[in-house]
């Protein structure tokens, strides 16, 4: 009985925030709805401009509950800039690895201007992969099915927003868009994942990684050379979870969203490097081994992470870290705002059935992973 006690009360640490962020999605896309309606008269960029404001409510009702609910410490190294157009590249390993992406973006209040590269299944969601695609992200498919021109013709249309030639560089001002350049996700336990992308590694004379996956450059180039002149820098970002690291030194695999949810990780490490667009090679041979040295520089952090044999070092990146709180005033306010659009429909007899029926539920919410396996090139 007891056993049956603890197990439910650690079930509900997951399924309550599941259900409310599920629950008022679509409470949300009914209201994004209507304002799409009504804004076909109105400029685009205005269109635009509230889209970001209302997709950052919503994120930041998400974020209430990955970071004031579930109560991880956040430490950053590095200074984080201001607003900016940027490019974000990062390590992947776990399917909360999107939710990193937000963390930053509210400390720069660009939380509404985040985009994804998705693959290309992720479309199929109920509520959210239409909504996704509407808001500016990008779907692309694997390898050889890798559509180049759609890819540029999605960008390009998120970059100008009908602007005067002129003013292009002002008119990117809703662009973060998130990539995950090894495709999919490192996970010490698929060692046959990570044995294909080192044989590759060493087949291309490339430095073989180890805490990471080969990075495919395809995706993150066309992106980049398609907004350059937009862009003001990419942001190279290398995260490792804390807890991941057992006894006798060997790694686990990073928390899953549910184990997120349930309080799994205490703390996340966020290494922050910013990169000029200036200083990006355009050449695809030249980007490639831009691309493979910034890789190899995240392997570095992450070796010393996990391997330092100084007690110091180890779990922590080199540097000097800081603890980034984030305010409940960013979060909880937008939880406070959707559940009240959200329980009107709850109490009518009508609504009940689209706020509980549409969209994933609960144990499907790993689909929602986000797992921008944008390259797989």
């Amino acid at each position: 009985m007891l056993l049956s006690l603890v197990v439910h009360t650690y079930s509900l640490r997951y399924w309550l925030p599941a259900a409310v962020m599920l629950g008022t999605a679509p409470a949300y896309l009914l209201s994004w709805s209507v304002w799409r309606l009504l804004s076909t008269v109105l400029p685009t960029r205005l269109y635009h401009t509230v889209d970001d404001r209302v997709y950052s409510l919503y994120q930041s009702m998400v974020l209430f509950f990955f970071e004031n609910y579930t109560g991880v410490e956040v430490v950053i190294y590095g200074d984080i800039p201001k607003k900016e157009n940027v490019v974000y590249l990062s390590n992947h390993q776990s399917t909360a690895d999107w939710i990193i992406a937000d963390m930053l973006a509210i400390r720069q209040n660009a939380l509404g201007h985040v985009r994804y590269v998705l693959k290309d299944g992720l479309k199929w969601l109920p509520l959210y992969g239409w909504y996704f695609s509407q808001h500016g992200g990008v779907y692309v498919k694997r390898s050889a099915n890798f559509d180049e021109k759609a890819m540029k013709k999605k960008l390009s249309s998120q970059s100008e927003l009908g602007t005067p030639e002129g003013f292009k560089k002002a008119s990117l001002s809703q662009m973060y868009l998130v990539i995950f350049p090894e495709g999919t996700r490192y996970n010490p336990e698929l060692k046959k994942v990570i044995d294909d992308s080192q044989a590759f590694a060493a087949k291309e004379g490339l430095t073989v990684l180890k805490h990471i996956l080969t990075p495919r450059m395809k995706a993150s180039h066309v992106a980049i050379e398609t907004m350059k002149e937009h862009l003001d820098a990419v942001y190279d970002i290398t995260v490792a979870y804390e807890g991941t690291l057992t006894a006798d030194g060997q790694r686990h695999p990073a928390p899953t969203m549910p184990e997120f949810l349930c309080k799994e990780c205490p703390r996340v490490h966020i290494h922050f490097n910013r990169v000029d667009i200036r200083e990006i090679p355009a050449e695809p041979i030249f980007f490639r081994r831009w691309l493979h040295e910034r890789f190899e520089i995240k392997d570095k952090l992450l070796t010393a992470f996990y391997e330092s044999e100084d007690p110091e070092k180890k779990s922590r990146f080199p540097g000097e870290g800081r603890k980034s709180h984030l305010s409940l005033t960013k979060t909880f306010p937008s939880l406070l705002i959707l559940g009240g659009l959200t329980l009107p429909m709850l109490l009518t007899e009508s609504g009940l059935p689209l706020s509980v029926g549409s969209g994933p539920y609960p144990d499907q919410m790993e689909d929602l992973r986000l797992d921008t396996t944008t390259t797989y090139l």
